[in-house]
């Protein structure tokens, strides 16, 4: 089964077709698919054929923002297939990025798909992504699993080309590991693609969609070990030929020539690694195919695993240095400097230099250097014990000193004092707020907290789309504000606030009727505002107008973003 899958999400089948460059730019850094085009279904030869396709039940109508269990809020759709949908969400109560699988009581794979997420989770195996919750509720059932915005899809590490040897040797040995395992505890993948293996920026590799994936597209195995291993073997085969094992393109593959059969990946492609590629066949043995070799095929994980110990270990390649550029003298280090160029075929003879300052020059220059030490050095002592003697008197008569009521340099400036944030509310005049729920974050002294505002397209003015998002303050009762510090989330050019004397916490308060105290720009993570006249108000909003252009992050995709992370007044 071909398919197309997001970082967390890998449940949807497409057909394959679409050619490398494509499949490349539907991925992030943290692999969302950012085609929103309904996905497709078609099946691959891959061996592990899945069965009827069910009287579609209509998905839930939901929506971004809406809650389950109060807990986890939506935030994005990334698939909708077959009567179920998946999205990315957050986990409220632990701040944290999570992905759900979503369908209603009532489908015919509802109950299938809460066994299988729960047999998932009592494996615990850290090398699969792990499932967090499976919930049957309010005419719905939910699967929620974790979301690994480190992590990159092999699908998109195929778009860049073949995998170092190092690395293909990694991915089929833990793979192989991993599932063998699985197989132990009875547990099966059935859709284990390109899309369901993921590699962690520390270069661990996962597994995601146990059981779960499979139970979603209602899919089964008379022989499900024998399925997992040739999917492992398909991995492998697509990791060092960057083809398909099969005829048909798939997951952004091209597959093998119509006709040939199954060639060895040292016959696809040149320099590929013998003993890696005689594994491959030995796995894909299967439906008729054959190992290249005379050793016998692997059908089961278990057996992979012990076909990977019995070869030799591959090492990961020594790391390069780059050669120092060569020094180059120049034509003035040379001594060349002023001097005509030398004719050809003539031989030119070096004058030696004098010994430095040997000279007449030379000596006076020497003699004059050292008068003015020694003058230096005589003014300089002169100096000290002059200013060591006023110090004495200074403390003899320190004690007694008596100040002048009158002396102007006894007045200071008076220092700025913090005022306490009592509470806030968010300020959206046009009844769209951003996240309301979220602005005590920006003041309780965590900077790794923060209220957050939608991804927008244009930018860095906010206007026409909106004309600002902000955050009302109270003080708790009236101070003189005269600046702010505001620390923010992203970067960028460039980030525009502006500080209004408010009269409430109410959104209903137009702006007209606010007095302005101060507006500053930044294109850091910290923005100072400061007045020229302090301003005495109860209730401060500050009102952000521009916005920089971020990248996609686990919470929203890329575009013109800011977060507010600490705010902090003075007067």
């Amino acid at each position: 089964m071909a398919e197309r899958s997001t970082a967390a999400v890998d449940v949807a089948d497409s057909s394959g077709d679409e050619p490398l460059t494509a499949k490349a730019d539907q991925s992030t850094a943290d692999g969302v698919a950012q085609n929103r085009e309904r996905d497709t279904e078609s099946e691959e030869a891959q061996g592990s054929g899945g069965n009827e396709n069910p009287g579609r039940t209509s998905p839930p109508e939901l929506h971004s923002g809406h809650k389950l269990a109060r807990r986890y809020r939506l935030e994005e759709c990334v698939t909708r297939l077959d009567g179920f949908s998946s999205w990315r969400a957050v986990d409220e109560k632990l701040r944290r990025a999570v992905g759900v699988h979503l369908l209603p009581a009532d489908h015919p794979r509802a109950r299938s798909v809460l066994a299988a997420a729960r047999s998932s989770a009592l494996l615990g195996d850290p090398r699969f992504v792990q499932v967090l919750d499976a919930v049957e509720e309010n005419d719905l059932v939910y699967v929620v699993h974790e979301w690994l915005p480190d992590a990159t899809e092999l699908t998109t590490l195929l778009a860049a080309g073949t995998l170092e040897v190092h690395e293909a040797y990694q991915m089929v040995s833990q793979v192989s590991s991993a599932m063998a395992a699985a197989h132990r505890e009875g547990l099966a993948h059935l859709k284990l693609t390109p899309g369901a293996v993921l590699r962690t920026s520390s270069g661990q590799w996962r597994i995601r969609g146990l059981a779960v994936n499979a139970a979603l597209r209602g899919i089964t195995s008379d022989t499900p070990q024998r399925t997992d291993t040739e999917a492992i073997g398909a991995l492998l085969y697509a990791t060092l030929t960057q083809r398909w094992p099969y005829e048909d393109d798939a997951y952004g593959l091209s597959g093998l020539p119509k006709g040939v059969g199954l060639i060895a990946p040292d016959q696809v492609r040149a320099g590929v690694h013998r003993g890696l590629s005689e594994l491959a066949m030995r796995a894909l043995a299967n439906d008729g195919a054959t190992a290249s070799r005379q050793e016998p095929p692997c059908t089961t994980p278990e057996e992979l695993v012990k076909a990977i110990g019995e070869m030799p270990r591959i090492r990961p390649p020594e790391p390069t240095f780059a050669a120092p550029p060569e020094y180059q003298r120049t034509t003035y280090q040379q001594g060349n400097y002023g001097r005509p160029a030398p004719h050809p075929g003539s031989p030119q003879a070096m004058p030696a230099p004098l010994p430095p300052l040997q000279t007449r020059t030379g000596k006076a220059l020497k003699w004059a250097v050292s008068a003015l030490l020694i003058a230096a050095l005589g003014l300089g002592s002169w100096q000290l014990a002059d200013a060591l003697m006023d110090h004495g008197k200074s403390d003899e008569t320190g004690d007694s000193q008596i100040t002048d009521g009158n002396d102007k340099s006894s007045d200071k400036t008076k220092p700025a004092r913090p005022l306490t944030i009592q509470s806030a509310a968010e300020y959206y005049p046009d009844g769209k707020p951003q996240h309301a729920n979220d602005v005590g974050l920006t003041y309780d002294k965590d900077s790794s907290t923060y209220w957050r505002t939608y991804s927008y397209r244009g930018g860095p003015k906010l206007a026409p789309f909106k004309q600002g998002v902000g955050i009302v303050y109270d003080l708790g009762s009236e101070k003189e504000v005269s600046a702010a510090s505001i620390g923010l989330y992203y970067a960028g050019d460039h980030t525009t606030a502006t500080l209004y004397a408010a009269n409430s916490l109410s959104s209903s308060e137009s702006l007209g009727s606010m007095t302005k105290i101060a507006t500053g720009t930044t294109s850091t993570t910290d923005l100072k505002i400061a007045a020229k006249k302090a301003v005495k108000t109860r209730y401060v909003l500050v009102w952000i107008t521009a916005v920089p252009n971020a990248a996609g992050d686990q919470f929203s995709g890329a575009g013109y973003k800011q977060a507010i992370t600490d705010v902090k007044f003075t007067g």
